[in-house]
């Protein structure tokens, strides 16, 4: 293994707390020298406050080392022409789409593409009937998924991610979301392509046995599991087999030097 890519909310952090021995395990990284990414489903926050947050926590991660679906998006739908957009995403997150055209937000119609991300709390029937009336305008806007995480670990308890939302509106309006995020495999080759190695030769470590194991095996990287974050028991009773399970990120090292590389 020559490369690695880290799952941050779970992996590194939860809540407002950094787990146990990440800032160690990132600082071996860097004096071994491994080239490593930190992908994220998160698009609740843009990329500066991602950057802001970990630094707060003792984390130290530069804003070119985090690849989350905004960004992924905001290059495709400048490449594909697919505006104005219709944003359903929070305020803050607004910033990673500065320069694109971007619908009234009471518009039901003429939406080049509409984008779902995590809104949390402000999910409601006028705004998800909103965005399934925008789908069915003449022409067909593009549907974009900033992630297909099912549920995320809140302060407290699990909470509905964007998937649900994603999979109501590809049923009701017929359309098939462009995935901009884990675990579409699109989004794992791209994270590999900036890191200029394989996905034979990259790691991927999650919380997440769909979105990060699942979905780095789908693509050809190696899945490890780590005991934290969303991780419950039964996650290893299912389909998907991780390549490795470990207690928290902590023990990254150790299981490295001991026969990944």
């Amino acid at each position: 293994m020559r490369a690695l890519l880290f799952d941050l909310d779970g992996v590194l952090y939860q809540s407002d707390c950094v787990i146990e021995g990440a800032i160690e395990t990132l600082q071996w990284c860097e004096r071994r020298k491994i080239p490593h990414l930190f992908v994220t489903n998160t698009s609740s926050k843009p990329r500066g406050a991602l950057v802001e947050r970990l630094s707060t926590m003792g984390l130290s991660v530069s804003a070119q080392q985090i690849f989350a679906p905004p960004i992924a998006a905001r290059d495709y739908l400048a490449a594909h022409d697919a505006t104005p957009l219709a944003l359903f995403v929070r305020e803050a997150t607004r910033e990673d789409f500065a320069g694109l055209e971007v619908l009234d937000d009471a518009a039901n119609e003429g939406a080049g593409s509409v984008v779902i991300g995590d809104i949390g709390a402000a999910w409601n029937f006028a705004t998800l009937n909103r965005a399934f009336r925008l789908l069915m305008a003449e022409p067909r806007p593009v549907l974009i998924a900033l992630g297909m995480s099912r549920y995320a670990q809140g302060s407290d308890g699990l909470v509905l991610d964007v998937a649900p939302f994603i999979k109501a509106l590809e049923h009701a309006s017929g359309c098939e979301a462009v995935v901009m995020g884990k675990p579409a495999r699109e989004f794992f080759d791209a994270a590999v392509r900036k890191l200029g190695t394989s996905s034979a030769q990259t790691v991927m470590i999650g919380d997440d046995i769909r979105g990060d194991v699942g979905g780095a095996q789908a693509a050809g990287l190696v899945g490890v599991l780590v005991r934290t974050g969303k991780f419950r028991a039964g996650d290893l009773e299912g389909d998907i087999r991780p390549d490795a399970v470990l207690d928290s990120i902590a023990d990254l090292p150790q299981w490295w030097e001991n026969g990944a590389s």
